[in-house]
């Protein structure tokens, strides 16, 4: 019976020293990144926040500032591209340090994630083809229509939230395929962010498609994702995008990628 006993302690022992090393190890986020050297960046190609220029370099807004905070905090940026219905998994799993990436605060997010402080405004807008978009005028004329959105993104909630009319929803691994569906007609509308849709149709192979406001929900705000709990990595990020701010260089890349409007005052 006394050996049971000690078995079953030595049991809860270690279960105990588990929960107690994983809640350590979420209290001490930024150490484990600075001893690695190293901060990994989960992203998807999404014009003008992450993509790739015509020579297959990683390029973007959101590219460049992470690229610039990492020089600050002394660890190099490096860029993981991942599926974005993973993304909190791939975070949880610690095969990225970060979601950076048009990443957009919501309270359900907030659940799961720590958000640094936000840094870029954004909309939920549909995508058409010019040739129909004066079909389009509500929210109600998307009644009957094929819509398309990033799984888990801010434009899918929104399509998840159109409850007074019937439409047909496809469902694309990024805002860039969703956008393709339009472009392609196998769909009749992209819902996506504001920042992507103005960033990607200004190419040419989109001269197309048109952005049409519909007043699909409010403002968002764009921020940077980390694992839950982890203060820490928190309070050197939100110093590093402060300083980034006020000694210009978010200004001087926002207007390189002409997000420039977009803007948050990081204070």
């Amino acid at each position: 019976m006394k050996k049971l006993l000690i078995f079953a302690l030595i049991a809860v022992l270690a279960v105990s020293a588990v929960f107690g090393l994983a809640a350590c190890n979420k209290d001490n986020d930024w150490a484990y990144i600075e001893k690695k050297g190293e901060m990994v960046i989960g992203y998807t190609i999404f014009s003008p926040m992450n993509y790739k220029d015509e020579s297959g370099n990683l390029i973007g807004f959101d590219t460049e500032l992470a690229i610039a905070l990492c020089e600050e905090l002394g660890v190099e940026a490096k860029f993981q591209l991942i599926k974005w219905e993973n993304k909190f998994f791939e975070l949880e799993s610690k095969n990225i340090d970060a979601i950076w990436n048009g990443f957009t605060v919501t309270e359900e997010r907030k659940e799961s994630t720590d958000f640094s402080l936000p840094y870029l405004k954004n909309k939920q807008i549909a995508v058409v083809k010019k040739s129909n978009a004066a079909q389009y005028t509500s929210i109600e004329s998307l009644a009957g229509k094929k819509l398309v959105a990033e799984k888990q993104s801010a434009g899918e909630s929104a399509i998840m939230g159109l409850e007074d009319i019937t439409y047909t929803y496809i469902r694309q691994e990024s805002q860039l395929e969703a956008v393709q569906e339009v472009l392609s007609g196998t769909c009749d509308v992209a819902i996506v962010d504001r920042v992507m849709a103005e960033g990607t149709l200004k190419g040419a192979s989109f001269q197309d498609l048109q952005i049409l406001d519909l007043g699909l929900g409010g403002e968002e705000e764009y921020a940077i994702g980390f694992r839950k709990g982890s203060p820490d990595t928190l309070e050197k990020v939100n110093a590093a995008l402060k300083k980034l701010y006020a000694n210009g260089k978010i200004q001087e890349l926002a207007e390189k990628y002409a997000i420039a409007e977009s803007l948050i005052p990081i204070e």
